[in-house]
């Protein structure tokens, strides 16, 4: 088995990325570089020029380890510098022809996804969405967290923010909400009304706090069945253990069918990922391959040379730590270079004959590389929404002060599989119920799963995807209206450290 290290051992030293930027912008490269730019570079001018240098490198690291960097136009073409930020030049390579629409996520961090991956955090803790009456909700708060101390719950209508109004067609109202809800600010104050009808004011302080991604875990009894119920929002690399726990649980519970909530979940650590597959899947797929790898094939090429300049410490094959490039790792797609994952059973729960995933447009990366792996060797039914569609994923290039994160590899399953850029369809099509806290078992996604661990099938109520009579919108307004709001992580991170060369 490969080596495997967390993000935060991943250690890049400051002094070597501005090295490595610098070298990589110059205009008389070396032959090596124009071998792999192929372009004559004319408007790249030598410079000192930090902003310049960090536009360049975006370029250039896209130009080389970018998924679609085959259709990816010449420098000159490009022409990096002329954009105002660097969050600009990450944004026109998402809308460039290269990858067909298929860049949904390319973007520039300032080392708060990374943070965030480790299982800390600095926000207020929760989220919120329209309910299909056109009535904002808490759609999720994380325990421990600043608004989980103050009371905070799931399905309290949100009634005012700072002040201002929550009403789905009032722009003003909309960049309020982000502001207040997803901004910066040291604290936020709200209005609330509570299911009982009680109302409250509350004021929310932002403050540092660990994770924690399962917001719930339960056992029901259905018929003479026992089945698992868990809500796992973020793959963080912390949570394997958590994992651990919720699953010895429903091993000494009897747990025989499973049901896994990840609506909101925008994916994360691609290890944490194969650990939840693992957890899940029965011990007769131990050894048969759970899913591979595809990096762009400049990588596999050992072509990407600028990759030299991403450098942190590992232990190489003779046990001893020094100092490594991503330029020194295999990216072709077998089990000896680290690039084809096999099953390996995980915990004591061995005995389940199928598995429920509550899903959403939120619903990405991890959490579908989690259904995917499974989908071949279980019986996997869906219930929710068709999911956002990112079978890619990416590794954190840094540059100067920023993470650049762009897609550089996909994922397949064992029976090679793995296109899904326009989601997972759904078995069946229920919109998210806000109304209702996580596990009470009228919550329309959750029922449906109940629903057919006891009669074989799903329910055919008609309502359970319909709007308000008397709310004159349609479903779209309402999901258009969430998508301004949907500021949660989407991507599936290599947090794994492939074997060296050496």
């Amino acid at each position: 088995m490969v080596k495997k290290l967390s993000a935060q051992n991943v250690l890049l030293c400051a002094l070597i990325a501005v090295v490595g930027v610098t070298a990589s912008c110059k205009k008389s490269s070396t032959p090596n570089e124009a071998e792999n730019t192929s372009e004559a570079n004319t408007l790249q001018i030598a410079t000192t020029n930090r902003d310049y240098l960090t536009k360049d490198s975006i370029f250039l690291y896209a130009k080389q380890t970018y998924f679609w960097n085959t259709g990816l136009p010449s420098y000159d073409a490009f022409n990096p510098r002329k954009y105002a930020k660097n969050e600009d030049v990450a944004a026109a390579l998402r809308v460039l022809p290269a990858s067909g629409g298929k860049d949904k996520y390319s973007f520039i961090d300032d080392g708060s996804v990374a943070t965030q991956l480790g299982g800390v955090s600095g926000d207020y803790g929760f989220s919120a969405d329209f309910d299909v009456n056109n009535l904002l909700r808490v759609k999720f708060v994380y325990p421990s967290s600043p608004a989980a101390l103050q009371g905070l719950k799931r399905g309290y209508q949100i009634m005012k923010v700072n002040g201002g109004g929550v009403s789905r067609t009032s722009q003003a109202d909309i960049d309020n909400l982000n502001n207040s809800i997803f901004g910066s600010n040291p604290a936020i104050t709200m209005t609330v009304l509570k299911p009982d009808g009680s109302s409250a004011d509350i004021t929310i302080n932002r403050a540092t706090y660990n994770i924690n991604p399962i917001l719930y875990t339960n056992t029901y009894t259905t018929g003479t069945k026992k089945v698992g119920y868990i809500v796992f929002n973020s793959f963080t690399t912390n949570s394997v253990s958590l994992l651990d726990a919720a699953f010895a649980k429903f091993a000494a519970d009897g747990v025989s069918e499973l049901i896994v909530d990840l609506r909101y979940n925008g994916g994360g650590s691609v290890a944490t990922s194969e650990a939840f597959t693992n957890l899940i899947a029965p011990s007769g797929q131990n050894g048969k391959v759970m899913y591979t790898t595809y990096w762009t094939q400049t990588m596999q090429d050992n072509k990407a040379t600028i990759l030299q300049n991403q450098k942190f410490y590992a232990k190489g094959n003779d046990g001893v730590t020094r100092l490594y490039s991503y330029f020194d790792y295999p990216w072709v797609p077998t089990i000896a270079a680290g690039n084809q994952e096999v099953f390996a059973k995980r915990g004591p729960l061995n005995n389940l004959s199928k598995v429920y995933f509550l899903v959403t447009r939120g619903t990405a990366s991890a959490s579908e590389l989690l259904i995917n792996n499974l989908k071949p060797v279980m019986d996997v039914k869906l219930i929710g929404k068709t999911t956002y569609g990112k079978p890619v994923g990416f590794f954190a290039i840094h540059i100067d002060k920023s993470d650049l994160y762009i897609p550089q590899f996909q994922t397949k399953n064992q029976l090679n599989q793995g296109d899904y850029f326009n989601g997972m369809t759904v078995d069946k099509d229920v919109a998210d119920d806000l109304t209702k806290d996580f596990g009470d078992p009228t919550e329309k996604l959750l029922a449906q799963a109940l629903y057919y661990s006891v009669n074989g099938n799903f329910s055919a109520i008609a309502s359970m995807n319909t709007l308000s009579s008397t709310s004159g919108i349609s479903r779209a307004q309402i999901d258009y209206a969430n998508e301004k709001l949907d500021h949660e992580f989407k991507g599936m991170v290599e947090t794994r450290k492939l074997k060296p060369n050496k």
